[in-house]
């Protein structure tokens, strides 16, 4: 018997990155992000805790998650955060 390897789609895998990016974050940093939805283009993201309000936050968003993703899933053209 061949055991099957789950299929996960990309919404889930990418779910699964955003969730590892923000287990950092809330270690190192205090904040988090929350992924919210993906397009088929842009992943939304939700930042928390000490991300709101902090100056640097768009660096996070854009350096740090979008271009962890983007080494993932090249498909994906970019990550915006939400309110």
């Amino acid at each position: 018997m061949v055991d099957e390897i789950p299929a996960y789609s990309i919404n889930d895998q990418l779910r699964g990155l955003v969730e590892q990016l923000s287990a950092y974050i809330e270690t190192y940093h205090g904040g988090e992000v929350e992924f919210i939805d993906f397009d088929g283009k842009i992943v939304t993201v939700k930042l928390g805790g000490a991300c709101l309000g902090c100056p640097l936050s768009p660096v996070t968003v854009k350096g740090w998650v979008e271009g962890t993703v983007k080494q993932f899933f090249p498909e994906v053209e970019g990550v915006k955060a939400i309110e």
